[in-house]
């Protein structure tokens, strides 16, 4: 899949909406929405806090009020990042209080991994005519800091064992910092998918490659936290793996069933 580079260009003209998904937060919140505030002064930002007990939510409340143009939607409890970001997308796309209000849709973590400073970049390739624009890893330019090696491995490993079995040309399927064309992103119907965590991610840049949409890959360097704790585990590492092989079956066995008998 093609691969783009720009450099930092001036703040973008269309309506930015950034959503982030939050749980145990707090000691990254306020620094994060302030960032965001300076590197796209005229974005949106809609915060998704599951609840956390170490007053995350409160404290985008309280920066909300501070900085202004920012959204708090609180939930009940930690249900998942799919979950955080379906109920996030839904409220950016079909909500009232967004309605014309939304061209871009910017997706990231809260805890520096993904630099705000990055934003404008990514919005500048939605603008030229991607539909979508990953940050990757695992493109000449990308890269992470930070990791361990076993870490570094199994994302290398999972990504191209996931591009490679559903056919995607992605080198990064699992990057969580985007931008999506609000448009593309409302076709595929992001609030009708299941899976959570890592799967969530990989799930939309299949939907979006199905659907005949260009997807292209910005190189970023990816920095582990320094505050807080990681909500990686090696049950979400599974299911991944386990949807990843499930959709390939499945399109397999979609494409054998199509197939036109040779003629005889």
């Amino acid at each position: 899949m093609q691969w783009l580079s720009v450099v930092q260009l001036a703040l973008p003209l269309v309506h930015v909406v950034v959503v982030v998904p939050t749980y145990q937060e707090s000691e990254n919140i306020v620094r994060f929405l302030t960032a965001v505030r300076g590197a796209v002064p005229t974005a949106r930002i809609l915060v998704v806090d599951d609840n956390s007990p170490d007053g995350t939510g409160k404290l985008a409340d309280e920066t909300a009020l501070e900085l202004g143009n920012i959204d708090v939607l609180h939930r009940a409890g930690k249900l998942g990042l799919g979950s955080a970001y379906r109920n996030g997308f839904a409220e950016v796309l079909e909500s009232e209080s967004f309605k014309g209000l939304c061209d871009v849709v910017v997706a990231m973590d809260c805890d520096f991994s993904h630099d705000p400073a990055t934003i404008p970049s990514l919005v500048a390739l939605v603008e030229q005519g991607a539909d979508a624009v990953i940050g990757s890893r695992y493109v000449p330019g990308g890269g992470t800091v930070n990791w361990p090696t076993h870490r570094r491995l199994l994302s290398r490993w999972g990504n191209r064992y996931t591009s490679g079995v559903l056919g995607l040309n992605i080198h990064d399927c699992t990057s969580g910092f985007r931008a999506y064309r609000a448009s593309a992103l409302r076709s595929i119907h992001p609030t009708s998918t299941a899976a959570e965590g890592y799967a969530f991610l990989t799930e939309l840049v299949r939907r979006l490659i199905r659907g005949g949409y260009t997807v292209v890959e910005h190189p970023i360097t990816f920095v582990d936290r320094q505050f807080g704790t990681s909500k990686m585990s090696a049950r979400i590492v599974a299911e991944s793996m386990l949807l990843v092989t499930k959709w390939a079956a499945t399109d397999t066995w979609s494409k054998l069933r199509h197939r036109e008998p040779k003629p005889h």
